[in-house]
């Protein structure tokens, strides 16, 4: 199994350069979601660290944010209640899809967090600043603070391109991407 994990800024599309891979997809995203809304001890965790913010179960992404906006040690404290449940959760999709060609990682703190292994294929996703912004400004959660906050904790756009294996360019144009993966996929192979 090849596993190739997808690099990029906020809102560049990794999530949409990732589901079109036409390979099982790992959106850490997704699963933090599910946390929020499905995982009692993940409230009862997140409520004892953050009692005047995670007040009900399922989780509210509103309190969240306004835990993350208010102070930054807040994000830490909810980073380090979710990411060991994450970190479980790649593992059972790894151990579920070992006998797949090629996974996808689309975990936006791969880096970051030491998710990765040497062998893994890096592959940054570029997209065009000017896009980025169009698309992040139509987010129904849009929060430019929110936003400003993740960036601080996640390493700089140029870094991670320089530790990509692969760039791809994303124009948010399905044709034009699935060319791009097919070409990067056979020189892989």
């Amino acid at each position: 199994m090849i596993r190739i994990g997808i690099l990029g800024d906020i809102g560049s599309g990794k999530s949409y350069v990732a589901n079109n891979f036409g390979y099982p997809v790992f959106n850490a995203d997704y699963e933090v979601s599910k946390l929020y809304k499905k995982d009692k001890k993940i409230f009862i965790k997140l409520n004892k660290k953050l009692p005047k913010y995670i007040r009900s179960f399922p989780i509210n992404k509103n309190e969240i944010t306004q835990a993350i906006l208010v102070n930054k040690v807040n994000l830490k404290k909810i980073i380090t209640v979710v990411h060991l449940q994450i970190r479980k959760a790649l593992k059972l999709f790894l151990k579920k899809n070992r006998n797949k060609r090629f996974v996808i990682l689309d975990i936006p703190l791969l880096l970051e967090n030491k998710i990765n292994n040497q062998n893994d294929i890096l592959v940054f996703v570029d997209s065009k600043k000017i896009e980025i912004e169009k698309r992040l400004k139509k987010r129904s959660n849009f929060n430019r603070k929110l936003i400003n906050k993740f960036r601080k904790i996640q390493f700089s756009a140029a870094y991670k391109k320089r530790k990509s294996n692969y760039i791809i360019q994303n124009n948010f144009k399905k044709k034009s991407l699935k060319a791009n993966i097919k070409k990067l996929l056979n020189e892989i192979l």
